[in-house]
């Protein structure tokens, strides 16, 4: 086993090393060159080579949403180090835990007009749980220790991106046999979630409230054991509404948001307003939920997370710190149950919607609603399912897809940035063969996330090409002048068949709806290299069958 005969790296590789921090996404050069000899001569780390910093962020980013343990990030200095942020913020507001390792110049070589040399200090600030800012020099081996203990602690406790920022002197190839350093490790804290409330006075308002509604966002499958799910979804008082990244289940519940609440009239809004609104989970991606809520206040909004609250709805009263699993087994104990009709009344409402939404699907021209109709009908049990932004998780929102399948989007920051690379990352990190449903525009976008030698031969793409971000012409707005399609709708005629040669994918494509079937099934065969699917919809039909849908199923 080698050495870098530098201190900081061997600080860093030993304090990850004992916080079984052992998963290391390392972006090629020079300037890191220490921490790159620390990881990969050590048998211990299991490293992965990507040259794309922004590529390998998100790759990380899929990691550790599945294995839900920090990812280590390494990258030289400079404008490498930038390439990170869109991921950063993604893992900020979703709660997933990545430690940025950044190689710098020393503090003398700073702005003096030395090449890939930036402020690289604090670059994070705003969407980071900690900055820890190294010093090259035995003199300060203490003060290193206790900055990177800590950083890396915050990121296995709180869940979340931290960045240590590593200057490094020239040479930068030495290495050693033997190891000179040996850092005291400060093991991280098990945080319990145990609820300081009293809830008396919680208890007294929920067993009074006829009216109760419950929204989950996104959330990790199998959080909340399932006894507490069926308790909730036998309470005549209660709905609970879920998405498709909620990963939970049941009969009584109301998995398509939109597809409820879209055709509703001012009456029904009013009848549906609930007295007590109960939210878990992350980010939601109803827009209509949300101007719902926010016009139309519960008396009282209680946010579950043992991290934080948002106020979403513009009513939140009140922030139970603890996670949702141990919120309901302590609180649900307590309850009462109270004679209502309002979720009987609601689930009238989602069985016609269903009936509707069965014929709609038999009437309606080859479109993306049409396709995804298809796709859904044709995933396999068992899977990890990825989803890209804009579009694609909208309309999976408004299907039944089997509870065996694991969703999975990223909603922290809701961007197309990196969505492939986040998927092709979780595929690696899981057992479960993976698929990711794109657009057009969030596959090229992110087309360097196939630069990748570590993609399971199991992992399949489908691409939805309708020739530009089509989810635009839902929007209000001129349709049809030469600046919408271009700055808007960015029209293009590109497709992914020079992608799939280059990276090495089996490439097949729909062009009509006659084929789309059996090339679904052929498509979901086993196969012995990644494949793609890319099924091209005619673009200028899709926003009108969507908002057609949401009048047929009223």
């Amino acid at each position: 086993m080698k050495y870098s005969n530098k201190d900081l790296s061997q600080t860093i590789t030993q304090l990850c090393l004992a916080k079984e921090i052992t998963s290391i996404v390392i972006s090629p050069g020079s300037r890191n060159a220490p921490l790159t000899i620390g990881f990969t001569e050590n048998n211990n780390f299991t490293c992965y080579s990507i040259v794309d910093e922004r590529s390998a962020a998100f790759f990380a980013l899929g990691l550790a949403q599945q294995l839900q343990k920090p990812i280590a990030l390494v990258c030289s200095s400079g404008s490498a180090l930038l390439n990170y942020y869109p991921a950063i913020a993604e893992a900020f507001y979703s709660d997933i835990p990545l430690v940025v390792l950044s190689a710098d110049r020393p503090d003398y070589l700073i702005n003096i007009g030395d090449g890939q040399t930036i402020m690289q200090e604090n670059v994070f600030e705003n969407h980071i749980l900690d900055s820890a800012n190294c010093m090259e020099g035995a003199v300060f081996q203490d003060f290193n220790e206790e900055i990177i203990n800590v950083a890396l602690n915050k990121s296995i406790e709180i869940q979340g991106p931290v960045h240590i920022n590593i200057p490094f002197k020239e040479p930068l190839y030495e290495v050693v046999s033997e190891a000179t350093i040996h850092p005291k490790n400060n093991p991280p804290k098990i945080l319990k979630t145990v609820i300081s409330e009293d809830l008396s006075e919680f208890l007294k308002y929920w067993n009074s409230a006829k009216k109760k509604m419950i929204l989950i966002g996104v959330m990790q499958p199998n959080r909340i054991e399932q006894q507490l799910l069926d308790y909730l979804a036998e309470d005549k008082s209660v709905i609970v509404l879920t998405e498709t990244t909620s990963n939970l289940h049941h009969e009584n519940f109301f998995p398509s948001i939109d597809q409820l609440i879209a055709p509703l009239t001012e009456k029904e809004f009013e009848d549906l307003q609930p007295d007590i609104l109960l939210t878990f989970g992350g980010m939601i991606v109803s827009k209509k939920v949300k101007a719902f809520l926010r016009k139309h206040s519960p008396k009282r909004h209680w946010h579950v997370d043992s991290k934080k609250a948002f106020d979403t709805y513009f009513c939140l009263s009140h922030h139970f710190k603890t996670s949702a699993n141990q919120f309901l087994k302590e609180f649900l104990s307590k309850t009462e149950t109270i004679k209502s009709n309002f979720q009987k009344e609601w689930l009238k409402v989602k069985e016609h919607r269903l009936v509707q939404h069965s014929e709609y699907v038999t009437k309606i021209p080859y479109s993306d609603f049409n396709v995804f109709s298809e796709i859904v009908n044709a995933l396999p049990t068992h899977i990890q399912l990825q989803l890209s932004n804009s579009a694609t998780i909208r309309y999976a929102q408004l299907f039944e897809i089997d509870k065996s399948i694991e969703m999975f989007c990223n909603r922290g920051t809701s961007g197309i940035d990196g969505c492939t690379s986040t998927a092709i990352g979780a595929s690696v990190a899981s057992d479960k063969p993976t698929v990711l449903i794109t657009g057009d525009l969030s596959f090229l976008y992110d087309s360097n996330a196939l630069w990748n030698n570590y993609i399971p031969k199991n992992f399949k793409i489908i691409i939805i090409n309708n020739g530009g971000g089509g989810i635009f012409r839902i929007l209000p707005g001129e349709k049809d002048s030469d600046n919408f399609s271009t700055y808007f709708e960015t029209k293009h005629q590109l497709t992914a068949t020079h992608l799939a040669t280059m990276y090495g994918f089996e490439y097949n494509s729909v062009v009509e709806e006659i084929e789309l079937k059996d090339k679904l099934i052929s498509f979901f065969t086993t196969s012995e290299k990644p494949s793609i699917l890319e099924i091209f919809t005619p673009s200028k039909v899709n926003d009108q069958v969507l908002l057609e849908y949401f009048k047929f199923i009223s």
